[in-house]
């Protein structure tokens, strides 16, 4: 399998870790999303992620495990589009058979981030696994 290579960029004040690594099979975005220029920071992820869905969808077994992990403390409405639009190019792998699994990582005293997973879930009807965070 031609492997596509990693994404990885670095946290900063105002947006997330986000690590791709299909080698290591980590796949997360950490932290807080508010970039200045939202559609800048998340198009390279996107574009990694069709990237990915085609190169993994020519050469895996439908049960290699995917788990895509979002712990975002907080994300601007201009965030929110894009990070749906993460969740479909998820929802396109899982529908089609993979072996997909979305963690909504929330704190437990957030439970409006909670309902934001919720919600995305259900709009790209697939399942999410709700990871509370916190925990002592």
């Amino acid at each position: 399998m031609h492997m596509i290579s990693k994404l990885i960029i670095d946290k900063t004040n105002t947006t997330p870790e986000v690590v791709l690594d299909p080698e290591k099979r980590i796949f997360k975005i950490t932290g807080e999303s508010r970039p200045s220029d939202v559609r800048e920071f998340y198009d390279q992820i996107i574009l990694w992620l069709i990237d990915f869905r085609q190169e993994f969808t020519k050469a895996s077994d439908l049960k290699d495990p995917i788990d895509f992990s979002f712990n975002l403390e907080y994300f601007n409405s201009s965030s929110a589009k894009l990070i749906l639009d993460i969740c479909k190019v998820l929802a396109s792998l899982k529908l089609g058979g993979y072996n997909v699994t979305i963690n909504w990582c929330y704190d437990k005293e957030d439970i409006d981030m909670l309902e934001v997973g919720k919600e995305l879930s259900s709009i790209v009807k697939v399942p999410f696994e709700y990871i509370k965070t916190g925990v002592v």
